[in-house]
């Protein structure tokens, strides 16, 4: 605590006749002690001093193959500069990064005891990175032939066109299951009324925005969930535009635009006539 009472510091004491000064790095007109502050900078200019011996010897290695080229004597490869500052190349930036990889992948084994921090989502598993079936192509036809009465049969459900690959949850997409009504068909409406049996239909024509936002919701949590796979898509033919939009679940709500809490309420009252489970139970699947 003494700088609070001396602010200014220490009056300099006079160097030690008997104590060695050296050249100041910054200033060649003063002398400096070797004291232990000091050191850094003593060694820096030490280390630029031997720095500037080697690129002088090299310019003199260097004059001197010019000399004998010019004479027409054979000379040895040319010598790069020895206190040239290294490039970080593609390869050093390569390699660079692998070892932020491992540090990361050996720091997530040590704290959590899995080398992926506990990360088990689709885009560690090698399905995930395989193309060969996401541009597939469905008829409606076809896309009913892999609602799960073939077992031999992978198990697919479409939402607005997206096709995915369910069989990793037939007891809940396959025959007997609580959402067996999406299996084999692009049932994206009732993704957003709830009428699981009767809107099994890709028309979406008169939703409300919160029905729309619903069925944006259930397209992210297929896309991205750990163990279903888009495998392509459905083609649909075109809506007439004058065909009838599907009725609603409820007929007196025909006229209403329904709130959050109807849809909630709709949800409830049918998937407790078809046994399903609740839109929370279903996100966890």
């Amino acid at each position: 605590m003494s700088w609070i009472w001396n602010p200014s510091g220490d009056v300099p004491r006079p160097p030690d006749s008997t104590e060695e000064l050296v050249e100041d790095p910054t200033d060649p007109s003063r002398k400096v002690r070797r004291k232990a502050a000091n050191q850094p900078f003593l060694a820096y200019r030490e280390y630029r001093k031997k720095q500037e011996q080697e690129h002088q010897a090299w310019l003199l290695r260097k004059k001197e193959r010019e000399e004998k080229l010019s004479r027409g004597e054979p000379v040895g490869p040319e010598e790069r500069d020895p206190t040239a500052e290294e490039e970080v190349g593609l390869l050093g930036l390569l390699k660079f990064t692998v070892y932020v990889l491992l540090i990361i992948v050996l720091a997530g084994k040590f704290f959590t005891g899995s080398f992926l921090w506990e990360y088990d989502g689709k885009w560690v598993r090698l399905k995930t990175y395989l193309p060969e079936n996401n541009g597939r192509l469905f008829s409606e036809s076809y896309l009913a032939t892999f609602d799960g009465r073939d077992e031999n049969k992978p198990l697919y459900l479409a939402i607005d066109g997206d096709v995915y690959d369910v069989s990793s949850n037939r007891r809940t997409y396959g025959p007997g299951g609580p959402y067996r009504h999406m299996a084999g068909v692009d049932a994206a409406r009732s993704f957003a009324t709830g009428c699981f049996a009767t809107h099994r239909t890709h028309d979406l024509r008169g939703l409300s925005e919160q029905q729309l936002q619903s069925v944006r919701h259930w397209k992210g949590f297929f896309a991205d969930h750990k163990t279903y796979f888009k495998v392509g898509r459905v083609l649909h033919p075109p809506i007439d535009p004058e065909s009838p939009i599907p009725e609603p679940c409820e007929p007196s709500k025909a006229h209403a635009q329904p709130t959050e809490n109807d849809l909630k309420k709709g949800r409830r009252l049918v998937e407790s006539k078809h046994s399903a489970p609740s839109h929370r139970e279903h996100a966890e699947l």
